[in-house]
């Protein structure tokens, strides 16, 4: 049995590769997208969500004005708004429903995934493909190899890529991580 100081370095690797075939067009499209939004609305559902949902908050932290879809304080979408979701098979049906409301509002969709070609991927406006196996993509083609579990890899990347367009945004407007910090939840 490997211990996890032995397992670490495995899912690094994994995480590198999957993170180095993402292309980086679409990343800056979505960074492009999020920047120019009126208002953000972030969904997912399971660990995805999760990893959402922490986006949601950097965004906030950032100085947008961002909702967590399901929240009950999230208000309706509308015309000039961006609807993020992170779906690793893009085809979740509560995600899919959303999608297809925040369209009919007038509001532009995003979506990280794993299947562009998928039934929220056809909706979206915009789409950043992370390669990574998951079951619920089926048998999506070009992804990364994985030992870990189910779609942990994509989770772990969707974090990442995330993260990686908060700072790339901190940069462009010049945002410090102090300035961001006046934001940070001060009730806890």
């Amino acid at each position: 049995m490997q211990s996890p100081q032995e397992i670490i370095p495995l899912i690094v690797r994994e995480i590198d590769q999957c993170l180095r075939a993402v292309l980086p067009a679409q990343v800056d499209a979505a960074v492009d997208v999020i920047d120019k939004a009126q208002r953000l609305f972030v969904a997912g559902a399971g660990r995805s969500g999760l990893a959402m949902r922490a986006f949601a908050m950097r965004l906030m932290h950032l100085g947008k004005t961002v909702h967590v879809v399901g929240d009950v304080t999230t208000p309706a979408i509308a015309q000039r708004d961006l609807l993020v979701i992170g779906s690793g098979s893009g085809s979740t049906d509560s995600l899919r429903a959303m999608a297809g409301r925040a369209r009919a509002a007038g509001a532009s969709v995003m979506l990280l995934t794993i299947v562009p070609d998928s039934p929220i991927g056809r909706i979206a406006d915009v789409l950043v493909r992370i390669p990574a196996p998951s079951p619920k993509a089926g048998d999506a083609a070009d992804t990364v190899d994985s030992a870990q579990p189910m779609g942990s890899l994509f989770e772990q990347s969707l974090f990442l890529i995330c993260d990686a367009m908060i700072l790339a945004l901190m940069r462009k407007h010049e945002v410090t991580s102090e300035e961001m910090f006046t934001r940070h939840a001060n009730l806890e």
